[in-house]
Protein backbone atom coordinates (compact mmCIF):
# COMPACT_ATOMS: atom_id res chain seq x y z
CA UNK A 1 0.00 0.00 0.00
CA UNK A 2 0.78 3.61 -1.35
CA UNK A 3 1.46 5.79 2.27
CA UNK A 4 -0.31 9.20 1.31
CA UNK A 5 -0.94 11.48 4.05
CA UNK A 6 -4.75 10.47 4.68
CA UNK A 7 -3.07 6.60 4.73
CA UNK A 8 -0.78 8.62 7.35
CA UNK A 9 -2.91 10.25 9.44
CA UNK A 10 -6.04 7.11 9.95
CA UNK A 11 -2.75 4.82 10.61
CA UNK A 12 -2.00 7.70 13.84
CA UNK A 13 -5.93 7.36 14.82
CA UNK A 14 -5.37 3.78 14.78
CA UNK A 15 -2.51 3.74 16.96
CA UNK A 16 -3.96 6.55 18.75
CA UNK A 17 -6.99 4.67 19.72
CA UNK A 18 -5.02 1.91 20.86
CA UNK A 19 -2.85 3.56 23.44
CA UNK A 20 -6.05 5.56 24.65
CA UNK A 21 -7.37 2.03 24.94
CA UNK A 22 -3.79 0.46 27.04
CA UNK A 23 -4.24 3.36 29.18
CA UNK A 24 -7.69 2.88 29.88
CA UNK A 25 -7.23 -0.63 30.98
CA UNK A 26 -4.40 -0.26 32.86
CA UNK A 27 -6.13 2.33 35.06
CA UNK A 28 -8.66 -0.41 35.72
CA UNK A 29 -5.99 -2.82 37.24
CA UNK A 30 -5.84 -0.14 39.84
CA UNK A 31 -8.47 -1.21 42.47
CA UNK A 32 -10.31 1.81 44.64
CA UNK A 33 -8.18 1.05 47.84
CA UNK A 34 -4.69 1.51 46.32
CA UNK A 35 -4.53 5.43 45.70
CA UNK A 36 -7.33 6.28 48.04
CA UNK A 37 -6.15 9.53 49.76
CA UNK A 38 -9.19 10.02 52.11
CA UNK A 39 -12.88 11.17 52.97
CA UNK A 40 -12.53 15.00 52.52
CA UNK A 41 -14.26 15.82 55.61
CA UNK A 42 -12.55 18.12 57.85
CA UNK A 43 -15.41 18.67 60.89
CA UNK A 44 -15.53 15.60 63.28
CA UNK A 45 -14.03 16.90 66.52
CA UNK A 46 -12.00 14.86 69.03
CA UNK A 47 -15.36 14.59 71.56
CA UNK A 48 -17.37 12.68 68.73
CA UNK A 49 -14.60 10.23 67.91
CA UNK A 50 -14.41 9.41 71.76
CA UNK A 51 -16.19 6.48 73.03
CA UNK A 52 -17.07 3.05 72.30
CA UNK A 53 -16.57 1.67 68.76
CA UNK A 54 -17.86 -1.84 67.61
CA UNK A 55 -17.79 -3.93 64.22
CA UNK A 56 -18.10 -7.83 63.77
CA UNK A 57 -17.13 -10.73 65.84
CA UNK A 58 -17.21 -8.83 69.37
CA UNK A 59 -14.97 -6.55 67.63
CA UNK A 60 -14.41 -3.13 70.22
CA UNK A 61 -12.20 -0.29 70.87
CA UNK A 62 -12.81 2.55 73.29
CA UNK A 63 -11.44 5.61 72.87
CA UNK A 64 -10.95 7.91 75.82
CA UNK A 65 -10.82 11.86 75.64
CA UNK A 66 -7.40 11.42 77.31
CA UNK A 67 -6.18 9.84 74.13
CA UNK A 68 -5.92 6.15 75.60
CA UNK A 69 -7.47 3.16 74.25
CA UNK A 70 -8.40 -0.49 74.64
CA UNK A 71 -8.74 -2.63 71.38
CA UNK A 72 -10.99 -6.39 71.73
CA UNK A 73 -9.98 -8.49 68.85
CA UNK A 74 -9.45 -5.88 66.04
CA UNK A 75 -7.93 -7.29 62.87
CA UNK A 76 -5.32 -6.05 60.37
CA UNK A 77 -5.34 -3.56 58.07
CA UNK A 78 -4.25 -3.79 54.39
CA UNK A 79 -2.68 -7.54 53.54
CA UNK A 80 -2.11 -8.03 57.56
CA UNK A 81 -5.95 -9.02 57.50
CA UNK A 82 -5.48 -12.09 55.35
CA UNK A 83 -3.05 -13.37 58.03
CA UNK A 84 -6.23 -13.94 60.49
CA UNK A 85 -4.73 -12.89 64.16
CA UNK A 86 -7.28 -10.39 65.71
CA UNK A 87 -4.98 -8.15 68.52
CA UNK A 88 -6.44 -7.12 72.03
CA UNK A 89 -4.72 -4.17 74.62
CA UNK A 90 -4.39 -0.76 74.97
CA UNK A 91 -2.81 1.87 73.64
CA UNK A 92 -3.22 5.88 72.21
CA UNK A 93 -5.18 7.57 69.65
CA UNK A 94 -4.87 10.73 67.86
CA UNK A 95 -6.97 12.83 65.02
CA UNK A 96 -5.32 13.98 62.26
CA UNK A 97 -6.25 16.34 59.62
CA UNK A 98 -4.66 17.12 56.33
CA UNK A 99 -6.08 18.25 52.53
CA UNK A 100 -7.46 14.92 52.27
CA UNK A 101 -9.05 14.72 55.22
CA UNK A 102 -9.23 13.15 58.62
CA UNK A 103 -7.83 10.43 59.91
CA UNK A 104 -7.74 8.55 63.61
CA UNK A 105 -4.56 6.59 64.01
CA UNK A 106 -4.37 3.74 67.10
CA UNK A 107 -1.50 2.33 67.91
CA UNK A 108 -1.21 -0.66 69.91
CA UNK A 109 1.54 -0.62 72.29
CA UNK A 110 0.41 -3.29 75.08
CA UNK A 111 -0.57 -6.20 73.16
CA UNK A 112 -2.50 -8.30 76.03
CA UNK A 113 -4.20 -10.99 74.39
CA UNK A 114 -4.47 -12.66 70.58
CA UNK A 115 -7.21 -14.03 68.53
CA UNK A 116 -8.26 -15.48 64.97
CA UNK A 117 -10.71 -15.30 63.10
CA UNK A 118 -12.58 -18.15 62.23
CA UNK A 119 -12.38 -17.12 58.08
CA UNK A 120 -8.75 -16.36 57.78
CA UNK A 121 -7.24 -17.33 54.49
CA UNK A 122 -3.97 -18.08 56.00
CA UNK A 123 -3.79 -18.11 59.41
CA UNK A 124 -0.42 -17.86 60.93
CA UNK A 125 0.70 -20.97 62.46
CA UNK A 126 1.79 -19.97 65.34
CA UNK A 127 0.10 -16.72 67.22
CA UNK A 128 3.83 -15.63 68.43
CA UNK A 129 4.21 -14.38 65.27
CA UNK A 130 1.31 -11.68 65.46
CA UNK A 131 2.67 -8.52 66.29
CA UNK A 132 3.19 -7.44 69.62
CA UNK A 133 2.68 -3.60 67.96
CA UNK A 134 0.37 -2.64 65.71
CA UNK A 135 -0.37 0.81 64.23
CA UNK A 136 -4.11 1.40 62.65
CA UNK A 137 -5.09 4.24 60.08
CA UNK A 138 -8.72 4.58 60.00
CA UNK A 139 -10.67 7.11 57.77
CA UNK A 140 -12.74 9.65 59.23
CA UNK A 141 -16.27 10.13 57.24
CA UNK A 142 -19.77 11.28 58.17
CA UNK A 143 -22.90 8.94 57.23
CA UNK A 144 -25.96 10.67 56.23
CA UNK A 145 -27.49 11.30 59.68
CA UNK A 146 -23.86 13.13 60.05
CA UNK A 147 -22.54 10.60 62.79
CA UNK A 148 -18.63 9.93 62.32
CA UNK A 149 -17.50 6.84 60.68
CA UNK A 150 -14.30 5.16 61.27
CA UNK A 151 -13.32 2.76 58.26
CA UNK A 152 -10.12 1.54 56.64
CA UNK A 153 -9.22 -0.85 53.47
CA UNK A 154 -8.50 -4.50 54.53
CA UNK A 155 -7.06 -7.72 52.30
CA UNK A 156 -6.12 -6.88 48.63
CA UNK A 157 -6.72 -2.88 47.75
CA UNK A 158 -7.97 -3.91 44.13
CA UNK A 159 -11.66 -5.78 46.19
CA UNK A 160 -11.89 -1.88 48.24
CA UNK A 161 -12.65 -3.51 51.01
CA UNK A 162 -13.33 -1.67 53.96
CA UNK A 163 -13.60 -2.51 57.66
CA UNK A 164 -15.90 -0.19 59.59
CA UNK A 165 -16.57 0.42 63.00
CA UNK A 166 -19.94 1.93 64.16
CA UNK A 167 -20.09 4.22 67.39
CA UNK A 168 -22.19 2.56 69.98
CA UNK A 169 -24.34 5.47 71.35
CA UNK A 170 -23.36 6.26 74.84
CA UNK A 171 -25.27 4.52 77.86
CA UNK A 172 -28.29 6.80 79.38
CA UNK A 173 -29.40 7.39 82.84
CA UNK A 174 -32.19 5.39 83.93
CA UNK A 175 -34.77 7.65 84.74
Amino acid sequence: MRITRGNALRGLRGYGAVAALLATLTACLAGPAQYYEGTDVHDVTAAEVAGTWESTEGTAMTLRPDGTATVTGLDGRGFDFDQGWRLSGSGTWTLADDTNGQDMRLELTARTKVGTRADATAPPPDLTEAPTTYTWRFFVDRDKQRRPVLFFFFGDPDLGNTYVMTRKPPATAAP
